[in-house]
């Protein structure tokens, strides 16, 4: 017996902890909480980290050239034994050892110009990084909306098929009871499957848009999402209708940024190419030290110190770098058109967006207020429909509706959220 209670203790501890587990697995985000996370965990946004991490380290690779380069070397030499003769004499060829060590520091305009270029690269990563938590918190805010959004319409679908089955089984007692045709329950057992076919429907896309929030965010895949924020809460069409008033500065769009690193990037490989004109200079300073390992000392004609300095200057390339300056004046020129033709596209996309938004925005508050007004009329009729006022044609017409305006309002709902994240990108706005 104290073994089968020992044992009875143990299981009930052990389903206590998995209990606890799955809690634990258990996620209560808001909006911008998940966008948050996301921003901590996604791996596309941490290899952009990994981008302006290793522009960084590509810039002091460079940097460390234009320091001094210090390298030393050994080295040992043994000639077994063998003597060299000149005119009768002979001349121990010993062992020997030699220990070398040379400071020297090169410098060029080139290298100079290959930091500054280097720097370029290293902002244009950290652009490309912020504009990669941008998408993330797009794509978060995106995907948390459609949840909500099927939340709601799972809710009301819910309502109105427990309504329907209602209909259905009071239907089915004025048939036993004579009063109408089988026929009717037939009818109203087509709309009780539409509306549980549309649940189940809308059931798996919400499953499937979960599972697309928690790949969003980087958590466990087993991880159980509860999300705070209420629809409300984001479909603040006031509030969101405000970004179409601040106006568009387009030194915020991250586009334009990254065109302006590369307008400058270009304009400096110009600077290179004149560059390859300029002399070179390298100077250097040695320290040799040879020691002998046999009886004799050896014949010893390497320098202890040495020092040096050279300078090179290109003189002639049969028009190489005429032609290298050529080419990069030529892709200045592409990225400036290329500049300009942005900034009136940028402008003109503005426009547009805030036009698809004011629209998006007047057909959400129409598909909103339809969708409520199917639902009463669903509702009334059904009512009708129990005291024999409406016919079974009206209820089947008011389901459909009501069906319908739903399929509407969700896609109202995600073209609001399209439009205004659209104008957010845009702008260069976080989306929370």
């Amino acid at each position: 017996m104290k073994i089968q209670k020992l044992f009875l203790t143990l299981l009930l501890a052990c389903f206590g902890a998995s209990l606890q587990a799955q809690e634990g697995s258990t996620m209560r985000l808001s909006l911008p909480e998940a966008q948050e996370f996301a921003v901590q965990h996604n791996y596309a946004l941490q290899n952009a980290s990994l981008d302006v991490q290793k522009a960084e380290a590509a810039k002091w690779q460079t940097l460390s050239s234009l320091l001094p380069q210090i390298s030393s070397t050994f080295d040992y030499s043994n000639m077994l034994g063998y003597e060299m003769t000149m005119g009768g004499f002979h001349i121990a060829m010993n062992p020997y050892g030699t220990f070398a060590m040379t400071a020297s520091v090169a410098l060029s305009a080139s290298q100079i110009m290959g930091t500054l270029m280097n720097d370029i690269s290293l902002k244009m990563s950290d652009i490309k990084q912020k504009q990669t938590e941008l998408s993330t918190r797009t794509s978060v805010k995106s995907v948390y909306t459609s949840i909500l959004v099927m939340e709601d319409v799972v809710k009301l679908l819910d309502s109105s098929l427990n309504n329907m089955n209602t209909l259905l089984e009071a239907t089915r007692k004025s048939v036993q009871a004579g009063a109408v045709e089988p026929i009717e329950v037939d009818k109203l057992s087509v709309q009780v499957a539409t509306l549980r076919n549309s649940i189940t429907s809308n059931r798996r896309s919400l499953k499937m848009l979960y599972s697309s929030l928690i790949l969003q965010l980087g958590a466990d895949a087993n991880t159980q999402l509860v999300l705070t924020t209420p629809l409300d809460k984001v479909m603040n069409v006031d509030e969101v209708a405000k970004l179409t008033l601040g106006g568009f500065n387009i030194e915020d769009n991250y586009n334009y940024m990254l065109l302006q690193q590369n307008e400058d990037l270009a304009q400096k490989q110009v600077t290179n190419a004149w560059l390859q004109f300029t002399p070179s200079i390298r100077a250097y300073y040695q320290y040799n030290n040879k020691t002998y390992f046999g009886r004799d000392e050896g014949m010893n004609m390497t320098p202890p110190q040495m020092v040096g300095a050279s300078v090179t200057l290109p003189i002639f390339q049969s028009g190489t770098r005429i032609a290298a300056i050529r080419q990069a004046k030529i892709s200045q020129q592409e990225t400036a058109n290329t500049k300009r033709q942005t900034e009136d596209a940028l402008q003109v996309e503005y426009s547009q967006d805030c036009y698809n938004l004011i629209s998006a925005i007047e057909s959400y508050q129409i598909q909103k207020e339809n969708l409520a007004i199917t639902k009463r009329v669903l509702d009334n009729t059904g009512s009708k429909y129990r005291t024999g006022y409406a016919s079974n044609l009206e209820v089947t017409n008011a389901s459909t509706d009501f069906i319908t305006a739903q399929s509407n309002y969700v896609q109202a709902v995600m073209q609001v959220v399209t439009a205004q994240i659209a104008l957010e990108n845009l702008l260069g706005k976080n989306n929370q």
